[in-house]
C-alpha cells in the first residue's frame, strides 16, 4: 500500500512540475505578446481583443491562479456567483467599510472598475482604491468553505452520536456504520501506535484534524460548487500546524525539553560534547518550528498541486483550440484532457484522504515524541 501511495505521489509531483513549467513559459510569452500589441495611443490590447490575431495563443495562467486564490465572492458552476460580506478596517484612515462584493459588479475576470466609498475589487478581492493599509475581516470564499466544513462536521457527528445513544450495544446503522470504521482507523492505526497509554488524551484532537482536512479536501472536489480551495490556502494549513505545535510543546515532558538543550546526554565527556552542542542544539531548537512548518507546506502544496493539474488539463482544450478559434484543436485538446482529467480526479479522491491521514499521523508521531517518558 505504501508503495502505491509513493507512486501516486511521484506521478502527481511530476505532473505538477510539468504544468507549472508550461504555464510559466506560457505566461512569459503572453506578456511579451501583449507589450507588442498596442494601439496608436499606446493603450495595451487585452487578451480578449487580441485573441483573433494573437499568435501567442490562449494563456490559461490568469484563470488558474484566479481559481486557486481566495475571493470575496463564491463563484459556482457557470456564471452564477454568491456575493459574500465585506468587512475591512482601514488602518491608514482609521475607519471601517461594511458591504458586499455585489456592490462592485466585477467583470468576467474578477476585476471591477466601479469604486464604492474609496474601495474597489481587484482580482476578486476588495481593497482600498488609494492603496492604504488595511485589515481584512471579510467572509471570503475560503472562510465560507471553512464554516461550511465545520457545519457539515457538526451535522455528521451529532447524528452519529445520537445513533450511538439510541442503539447502544447494537450494530451501527446508516451514516453511523460509514463513519465508525474511519473513527476506529484513526484510533487503532494512528493514535495508539504512536501515543500508547495517552491515546484517549489526544484522540479528540486527532479525530477533529483528520475529518476537518478530509471534509475540506472532499469539498474541493465538487466542481458544481466551485471546488473551494480550503486546505490549499496556506493560512488554513498554518493554523492547523500551529495547533499541533502548541500541543507538542505544552504537552512535552521534562525529557523532551532536556533533550533539546542536552541532546548528547551524560554518556559523553563535557569537552567532547561542546563542539557537537554548537551544531545539534540549534537544530533541535529549530525543530520546534520545522516540524509544524513541514506539516503546513506538505498539505498546502499537495492540495494546491491537485487543483493546478486538473485546471491545466482542462485548459488544454482552450490552448489547443486557441480559445475557440480552432475547432479541430479544441477537439484534439478535449480528447487528451478529458480522460486525463477523469484519471487525475480519481487520484485526487485518494489524495484527499491520504493528505488527511499524513497530517494526522505526523501530528501523532510528533506528539508521541514529546510525551515519551525517556529511556
Amino acid at each position: 500500500m505504501q508503495s502505491i501511495f509513493r507512486k501516486i505521489q511521484f506521478v502527481k509531483n511530476f505532473l505538477t512540475c510539468f504544468f507549472v513549467l508550461i504555464l510559466s513559459f506560457s505566461g512569459l510569452s503572453q506578456d511579451h505578446g501583449e507589450h507588442e500589441n498596442q494601439d496608436a495611443h499606446g493603450a495595451e490590447v487585452t487578451n480578449e481583443t487580441a485573441h483573433a490575431g494573437d499568435e501567442e495563443g490562449y494563456n490559461p495562467t490568469p484563470t488558474i491562479m484566479h481559481h486557486i486564490a481566495d475571493a470575496n465572492e463564491w463563484r459556482f458552476f457557470g456564471n452564477f456567483s454568491l456575493p459574500l460580506p465585506v468587512m475591512i478596517y482601514n488602518t491608514t484612515h482609521k475607519n471601517w467599510f461594511f458591504g458586499s462584493s455585489s456592490q462592485f459588479h466585477p467583470d468576467s475576470h474578477g476585476e471591477g472598475s466601479q469604486k464604492v466609498k474609496g474601495y474597489e475589487m481587484v482580482h476578486s478581492r476588495v481593497v482600498p482604491a488609494d492603496g492604504s493599509k488595511y485589515i481584512d475581516f471579510s467572509i471570503t470564499k475560503n472562510v465560507a468553505a471553512l464554516l461550511l466544513t465545520a457545519v457539515l462536521m457538526l451535522l455528521v457527528f451529532l447524528t452519529v452520536a445520537r445513533g450511538y445513544k439510541k442503539r447502544e450495544g447494537q450494530a451501527p446503522k446508516g451514516i453511523q456504520s460509514f463513519f465508525e470504521p474511519l473513527i476506529q482507523f484513526v484510533r487503532d492505526e494512528i493514535a495508539r501506535p504512536n501515543l500508547g497509554k495517552h491515546t484517549d488524551r489526544f484522540l479528540p484532537y486527532l479525530l477533529a484534524v483528520f475529518f476537518f482536512i478530509w471534509f475540506g479536501n472532499m469539498l474541493g472536489q465538487i466542481a458544481p460548487i466551485g471546488s473551494p480551495n480550503l486546505t490549499g490556502n496556506i493560512a488554513v494549513t498554518a493554523a492547523l500546524a500551529l495547533f499541533t505545535m502548541l500541543i507538542i510543546n505544552f504537552s512535552g515532558t521534562k525529557h523532551y525539553w532536556k533533550h533539546m538543550v542536552d541532546p548528547m546526554g551524560k554518556d559523553m565527556p563535557l569537552l567532547g560534547k561542546i563542539p557537537l552542542y554548537i551544531v545539534l542544539v540549534p537544530i533541535e531548537l529549530l525543530g520546534i518550528i520545522i516540524k509544524p512548518a513541514a506539516l503546513m507546506i506538505r498539505l498546502f502544496a499537495n492540495v494546491t498541486a491537485g487543483h493546478i493539474i486538473v485546471l491545466s488539463l482542462v485548459s488544454l482544450i482552450f490552448v489547443f483550440g486557441n480559445a475557440g478559434q480552432s475547432l479541430g484543436g479544441s477537439i484534439g485538446g478535449a480528447a487528451v484532457a478529458i480522460p486525463f482529467t477523469l484519471f487525475i480526479g480519481l487520484i485526487e479522491l485518494l489524495v484527499a484522504f491520504l493528505q488527511a491521514f499524513i497530517f494526522t499521523i505526523l501530528s501523532a508521531v510528533f506528539i508521541g515524541m514529546a510525551i515519551d517518558d525517556g529511556h
